[in-house]
């Protein structure tokens, strides 16, 4: 079957590299043979990483050279002037050419939405792309953005976001008037800093079906398909729900753990457990979007293991398939047309 869907994948970016890469990219391709993965990144390192896994290139699988690596800790303007033969750089181009439909990288965050940003460009209406992506909640999940792309983002920049989270949730969810709340300190109208009440009140002049101010547990209670904030509160959220969950399966363990009576508690509890821990596992939900450029950019946890990996390749394939960022731009001039910026 001639693949339909083409994915570049940043191999050598991330805490992990091409050992993670690599097999979440054979156990893609070893169930779906519409899917063809180019793996971004030195080319004996890659070839020898193959050949260790008992694989080796094929029309699914193909290796494209790249001879240099941003590191985790590098300055995104440095990647972005001094490596461009980087993998993230090299994956970034293969989508801007049309080589690519997407491109997935566990790499540095800054230095991939710089580089996104720059190769790629952002969509007409939009000032800043920002990071998107899915948060477990009592109904299924909640789109969540942003995520870290943007620490000082002003009430435009949050109704852009709005915007954009949106029509990612009609696409992905298929939903078709997704619910929009506006994270605060509160869900009173006087709550909440000059910047936030502003953004409110365009959303509330907005087509979207803004619901107004949810607070943190209401990420997770559910009752908003999408909750929207700026870089920094997001990427604080994000960052305490993993912990949150490594806690509770920690001490859960452990108390499972504690003598021969609980342990045969926890066997007979396992399958309960094994739900429980599938629906709060950090690595279901590995994949966010770089949402508001003018092509598909998946960014992964820098310390993602495979099957997080593999689980970012999908989202990959979704938006791909759902053709969100052509969706996004197709709704957005009559969102903002609504208004003129202040």
């Amino acid at each position: 079957m001639k693949p339909r869907y083409t994915v570049a994948l940043d191999a050598m970016g991330g805490d992990i590299g091409p050992d993670v890469v690599l097999p979440a990219a054979i156990k893609t391709v070893n169930k779906r043979d519409d899917v063809r993965l180019l793996l971004v990144g030195r080319e004996e390192v890659l070839r020898q990483g193959l050949a260790s896994l008992g694989a080796a290139e094929s029309d699914n699988l193909q290796i494209h050279n790249a001879t240099e690596v941003v590191d985790m800790d590098e300055s995104p303007a440095r990647a972005l002037r001094g490596k461009k033969d980087s993998s993230m750089r090299v994956a970034i181009n293969l989508v801007k050419e049309g080589v690519a439909d997407a491109c997935v990288s566990a790499g540095n965050t800054g230095a991939l939405m710089a580089t996104g940003r720059f190769v790629l460009k952002t969509l007409a209406g939009i000032d800043r792309p920002a990071i998107i992506s899915a948060l477990p909640s009592i109904e299924g999940h909640t789109h969540v953005l942003d995520l870290g792309a943007n620490i000082d983002s002003s009430s435009e920049h949050l109704f852009q976001f709005a915007v954009m989270g949106s029509m990612l949730a009609q696409a992905i969810d298929n939903i078709e008037s997704p619910r929009v709340g506006l994270l605060n300190i509160g869900e009173e109208e006087m709550k909440g800093n000059d910047t936030v009440k502003v953004a409110s009140q365009l959303l509330s002049d907005s087509q979207l079906n803004y619901i107004g101010f949810v607070e943190g547990d209401d990420i997770y209670k559910g009752g908003a398909d999408v909750v929207v904030c700026d870089g920094f509160v997001g990427n604080v959220a994000l960052k305490t729900s993993e912990g949150v969950a490594k806690m509770i399966s920690h001490y859960l363990k452990q108390e499972f753990n504690r003598n021969a009576l609980t342990r045969m508690i926890g066997m007979m509890t396992m399958p309960v457990l094994k739900s429980f821990r599938k629906k709060i596992d950090p690595r279901q939900y590995n994949g966010a979007s770089l949402v508001g450029l003018r092509g598909i950019v998946i960014k992964s946890h820098g310390g993602a293991d495979e099957i997080a990996f593999e689980n970012a390749i999908n989202i990959a394939l979704i938006e791909i398939d759902e053709g969100v960022p052509q969706m996004i731009s197709s709704h957005l001039e009559s969102l903002l047309s609504e208004r003129q910026p202040d």
